[in-house]
């Protein structure tokens, strides 16, 4: 039987002290997500409350939406109700670093900032660069799947994480990947929470892979008069005996943005190894941009944080995936449908994608994605809404077409997970 809201409050505070639940109103509005506003925020700071707070969530049937540095609140559907915010910010120990080993385990509150500072002593590092990353929490990361230029000699989250402990819906604390003490049979567990928004289980500790930092790096900026050009400069760096941390296109538009200048397009690129190599790499970098028509130079101190920043900035920001091959197109077909004011960066590697807005019309906006997906569709790529106002992601499924297999398949793990849709209800693919 359902308690009263005075009930509520109390097993909530026998579980994290008084202090730790929240049931101010105007607090509460503070964190409204898409016009909803939670009856309570709840800030556990061990495990076993977290665990004890989504089992009551569970048996009163609450709707719980777990949040770390809430930098991601916009992505997906908006959520078909909700009750309780969790605020995972206080776990936030670094439970084990294995230097030797190059692991480290955390509790998911723990920020890329905070673990980067541990790790600096023995010149290690997650390899994680998503835009805003020092800020975020490393939970949030996995469960949005958020992903930076790095990714591009490292791999994103999926690549770096060995092992997680995670609290089912019901409650119950359960182990998956490395350190197994119990697990859940035929799964991949790590793989499956990596972008899964939290619907699956709350993320409450993570293994990761670190990576030794590199003695130096530098990166430049080579600018081209035609985004064929880039399109065809990133070609020649990927099939070149190059080993470059990051290789992202930037748009004329995000140019702007980052006040470099009217180039029709440019390819930024970073390379970390020993000052001698990163050196001879950088005469083969030069000689493959000036065959290709471009001109490069340094880039200023400070650019990959600048350009997290424009990324973070936008008030709609588009996700788009393609192939390497399509990146020049890709972009082109951006600019002509979403218009002259759109900046766009992303790997141009991997063919991930950011279209950038700061403005939003959205019933254009809904049907310039919508022709954008269909020009996608037939190699396989996508275009996600990871940013922008209620009224857009109501207006377009802010996750696209979704293959009816794939879809029965998330069905079914969510039934088997979440049986009772208590964890972040509707915001995922296909409304789970």
């Amino acid at each position: 039987m359902a308690v009263s809201v005075r009930s509520l409050e109390k097993a909530f505070a026998s579980l994290v002290g008084r202090e730790r639940v929240v049931d101010d109103p105007v607090k509460l509005g503070g964190a409204t997500i898409d016009g909803c506003v939670p009856r309570f925020i709840v800030r556990p700071a061990a495990v076993d409350e977290l665990s004890g707070i989504v089992a009551l969530a569970c048996e009163e049937r609450l709707a719980v939406i777990p949040r770390g540095s809430g930098s991601a609140l916009e992505l997906g559907a908006p959520p078909s109700r909700l009750d309780v915010v969790i605020d995972l910010r206080d776990l936030d120990r670094v439970l084990e670093y294995n230097p030797d080993d190059l692991t480290a385990s955390v509790e998911a509150g723990v920020t890329l900032g905070a673990l980067a500072k541990l790790l600096s002593d023995r010149r290690q590092f997650a390899a994680l660069d998503p835009p805003g990353g020092t800020s975020r929490s490393l939970g949030g990361i996995t469960a949005t799947n958020a992903v930076g230029p790095l990714a591009c000699r490292y791999g994103a989250m999926r690549d770096r994480l060995l092992g997680v402990r995670f609290v089912q819906a019901d409650g119950v604390v359960t182990w998956g990947g490395a350190k197994v003490v119990k697990s859940v049979t035929g799964y991949d567990i790590p793989k499956l929470m990596v972008g899964a928004l939290g619907t699956l289980g709350v993320l409450a500790e993570l293994t990761l892979r670190l990576h030794p930092m590199p003695e130096h790096e530098a990166s430049w900026l080579a600018s081209c008069d035609t985004l064929d050009a880039a399109g065809t400069l990133v070609a020649a760096i990927l099939e070149s005996t190059l080993q470059p941390n990051r290789v992202e296109i930037v748009s004329r538009g995000a140019l702007e943005a980052l006040r470099l200048g009217a180039a029709v397009a440019a390819v930024a690129v970073s390379i970390a190894s020993v000052e001698p190599a990163v050196a001879a790499q950088e005469e083969s970098l030069r000689s493959l941009v000036r065959a290709n028509g471009g001109t490069l130079n340094p880039a200023s101190p400070g650019w990959w944080d600048r350009y997290g920043d424009v990324v973070m900035s936008s008030r709609v920001t588009i996700r788009i995936g393609t192939l390497p091959s399509e990146v020049a197109r890709t972009v082109g077909a951006v600019e002509r449908l979403l218009g002259p004011a759109v900046a766009v960066v992303g790997s141009a590697a991997t063919g991930t994608l950011h279209a950038l807005l700061s403005e939003c019309q959205v019933q254009a906006m809904a049907s310039a994605v919508g022709e954008l997906r269909a020009m996608l569709a037939p190699f396989g790529g996508h275009a996600t809404i990871t940013r922008g106002p209620r009224a857009l992601r109501e207006a377009i499924d802010p996750w696209g077409p979704t293959d009816p297999g794939a879809l029965a398949l998330m069905r079914g793990l969510k039934d088997e997970f979440d049986p009772h849709r208590v964890l972040n209800p509707g915001r995922f693919v296909g409304g789970l």
